[in-house]
């Protein structure tokens, strides 16, 4: 077995003793034959505005993982600076441009995210309403983020988000849209 397969086995494998991951956090395979695609339940971060919220977190592990960060998305819709509401992107140096084969799962579930959600960073945003709302006015913020989390991040939500994907053999990360009475598109296409 080779050095990454060996890894992802430790980090993702199905054997209590080989990975921690699948002892502490409900983990969904997408593929049993794989252990490269799968789905994270995680949950909002105590003492923040988050808290409560349960999120499903879409996990993709490249061939080259540990030696290449793995592709982190948020399922259902988050508001956060740093996440993308829409496709549930994550920025966040650690993952996307300072990895390390040090790196593991455990350390992007307890350590990684759950930072990010205590400690965003609006002057790097993915997400440039909740990044100016943060700045300008912070109990607002919250307020919005308490909001989503109530509306998007119940223990249901997290069940029901990319429930439509599932059955599809191309999987993403883009987030659940509700049917909601006053969304409405961005624009038509005969105005451009």
């Amino acid at each position: 077995m080779s050095s990454p397969r060996r890894r992802i086995e430790t980090d993702v494998g199905t054997h209590p003793r080989c990975s921690r991951l699948m002892s502490d956090y409900e983990v969904t395979l997408v593929n049993d034959n794989s252990k490269q695609e799968f789905f994270v339940r995680f949950k909002g971060p105590a003492e923040t505005p988050f808290e409560g919220g349960t999120w499903k977190v879409h996990v993709e592990l490249p061939d080259q993982y540990p030696y290449k960060s793995p592709s982190i998305g948020f399922v259902n819709r988050i508001f956060h600076p740093n996440i993308d509401e829409l496709s549930g992107s994550v920025c966040l140096d650690v993952i996307n441009q300072t990895w390390s084969p040090m790196f593991d799962m455990i350390n992007i579930f307890e350590v990684f995210l759950p930072q990010l959600l205590r400690y965003p960073n609006p002057s790097d945003p993915l997400n440039g309403e909740a990044a100016a709302l943060m700045m300008k006015d912070k109990k607002n913020y919250e307020i919005k983020v308490k909001e989503y989390v109530q509306k998007y991040a119940s223990k249901d939500a997290a069940n029901e988000a990319g429930a439509e994907s599932e059955d599809d053999d191309d999987m993403s990360s883009v987030g659940s849209f509700g049917d909601e009475e006053d969304e409405q598109p961005a624009g038509r296409l005969d105005d451009v």
